[in-house]
């Protein structure tokens, strides 16, 4: 029998996200026959990278840089969503509803927000938005690293920082589950497309189990409809490194026009 760690969604999701996330983990596991370790306190970096992975889902990102060539990719999802379809997403750039500017450029010298200086939709798409409109190799006067999308909203919110930018799946779950922690903010502009969040397995397994992953994903996203609902995740596409590799091209165009670092 497999034996494995497995863990879904990336981001802090709504509970009711949360609780369909771990409905259609249970069924994956069961369809494939294998045996899901406790993983509870694992840290992500840690978790990605053991050899006993089955299954999570990991950033953009990281995928291209830390884990590059240690993780195998099993699929991303396709979300129906507002701000996500056909398995693209975005980073959502937000500011408060009654903040008078209207232009990214009037944020040039204010207080930025990301969850993580290695975040894809947290900082490597900002970055790529804000570059044409950098300053000295510099757009924000200050940048702070909250740790989540949900803590950068909150702390946007507080008045803590003046834009904040967020993966736009995050953002379409809360405004839908949990309206009170985007109210009272707006978005400004959204950044260039990304690839959804990839899900990994542990680089041990060949090409034939990721395929057989990802099928035992959409069947159970087939026998579960409520789940696939509550997700908004029509199907898990076919997926490999490639496909990210648009993300190194925006980091290089960011380079390119001036700005390689948000965080000092």
């Amino acid at each position: 029998m497999i034996q494995g760690f497995a863990q879904l969604p990336m981001y802090t999701a709504p509970a009711r996200v949360q609780q369909a996330s771990e409905s259609w983990l249970r069924h994956i596991v069961q369809l494939l026959g294998a045996e899901r370790l406790p993983g509870e306190g694992l840290e992500l970096a840690r978790l990605w990278l053991s050899p006993q992975l089955l299954l999570a889902q990991t950033c953009g990102y990281p995928l291209m840089t830390r884990l590059q060539d240690k993780v195998q990719v099993a699929g991303r999802p396709v979300y129906e969503l507002p701000h996500s379809s056909e398995g693209n997403h975005c980073s959502l750039l937000m500011v408060r509803a009654d903040d008078p500017r209207t232009r990214l450029v009037e944020f040039r010298g204010s207080h930025g927000l990301i969850n993580s200086d290695d975040s894809n939709s947290g900082m490597n798409l900002l970055r790529h938005q804000l570059a044409p409109l950098q300053q000295d190799g510099r757009f924000f006067a200050r940048v702070c690293a909250t740790g989540g999308h949900r803590a950068s909203l909150l702390r946007l919110k507080e008045g803590r920082g003046d834009l904040a930018a967020v993966d736009s799946v995050t953002y379409d779950y809360l405004a839908r589950d949990a309206s009170e922690e985007v109210a009272g903010l707006r978005i400004l502009t959204h950044s260039a497309v990304s690839p959804c969040l990839p899900y990994i397995t542990a680089l041990e397994g060949d090409a034939a189990y990721a395929e057989r992953l990802r099928e035992a994903m959409n069947q159970a996203l087939a026998d579960l409809p409520e789940v696939a609902q509550v997700l908004a995740i029509r199907e898990v596409l076919p997926a490999s490194p490639a496909d990210y590799q648009v993300l190194l091209d925006y980091e290089r165009q960011a380079r390119t026009w001036g700005l390689p670092l948000l965080l000092p």
